[in-house]
């Protein structure tokens, strides 16, 4: 299932950055419930999506890479869509158009090689464990977001900002079940561990042995890699971890939660900081953002890797 993914063919591809913490803080967009998939509901919302992820098309046009694009869906699974009103029918509808608009960006840039990926949230709040599942119930729960994809045709699907290992196990052996592709991604605390206190390497190991290496890569995301730097240079199985989407800001997940203004870091420093991971991380294929960036962040890293 992998062989079919570009960004896995010796290339750095670009990915995209803090949808929602642009959209609110840049843009001064209200998204209940940090969720963006309702955008695509109306013309002046997919206007609003169409010029941010036009924005990385344009960079990789710029540095002759291609580009993953994540549908806006973080939140667009059963939990989070009942607060937001959305039926199963309803999530199943939003979750295919969010993949045929980013396929529609594809057509209208054919000389750039765009990956859609639809993109699933954790269950609950992402940087707090409190309720989890067991790998048959995140199966069972994920699945059906996961269909939506796979029927209307997505490259792969990602698996973002996760806390624990079942619930990724429960994508993956989803995704597996479907035949579509999937990359997990991890989010850590300040101390390099995942929010359930589980370490890094250990999380990896158990959803590799639990799906026989399911998943096409892993990634790093929604923290700054000065929270999971010593982690990678400890000895682990990073040569499966092949893209970072980190914070622009060094602060915690507790603090960015009670934040009322943007931290958008420096660019010029998150940049850098990826390049010199590079060590650890000799397979790193997917280079992008998570709260507090946007293009400027991902233009910064594209040009680094260019120069590099």
């Amino acid at each position: 299932m992998t062989s079919s993914l570009p960004q896995l063919s010796g290339k750095v591809f670009i990915t995209d950055a803090g949808l929602e913490t642009d959209l609110i803080f840049q843009q001064g967009m209200d998204l209940p419930c940090f969720a963006s998939f309702p955008l695509l509901e109306t013309e002046s919302g997919r206007k609003a999506l169409q010029d941010y992820y036009q924005s990385f098309i344009d960079i990789a046009r710029r540095d002759g890479t291609g580009v993953v694009l994540e549908t806006p869906t973080w939140r667009a699974n059963p939990d989070w869509g009942k607060q937001l009103g959305y039926s199963a029918k309803r999530l199943d509808q939003v979750n295919g158009q969010a993949v045929r608009f980013l396929q529609d960006l594809g057509v209208k840039n054919p000389e750039i090689q765009v990956v859609v990926s639809g993109n699933l949230g954790p269950r609950g709040d992402g940087y707090v464990v409190d309720e989890t599942m067991t790998a048959d119930e995140s199966m069972a729960y994920h699945g059906p977001q996961i269909r939506s994809f796979v029927d209307a045709k997505a490259d792969m699907v990602c698996g973002l900002t996760l806390g624990y290992a079942e619930e990724a196990i429960g994508m993956t052996l989803a995704a597996q079940d479907l035949g579509v592709p999937i990359a997990i991604a991890f989010t850590v605390e300040t101390d390099g561990n995942l929010p359930s206190g589980q370490r890094l390497a250990e999380a990896i190991n158990q959803l590799d042995e639990a799906t026989k290496s399911a998943p096409a890569y892993y990634m790093i995301n929604c923290a700054h890699p000065t929270h999971f730097a010593d982690t990678l240079a400890t000895s682990g199985p990073w040569g499966r971890i092949r893209g970072i989407r980190a914070n622009a800001s060094k602060m915690s997940h507790e603090e960015l939660d009670n934040a009322t203004e943007l931290d958008r870091g420096n660019e010029a420093d998150l940049a850098n900081s990826y390049l010199s991971l590079r060590d650890q991380l000799r397979n790193l294929a997917v280079v992008g953002g998570c709260c507090g960036t946007d293009h400027h962040h991902v233009d910064a890293m594209s040009a680094a890797f260019r120069g590099s």
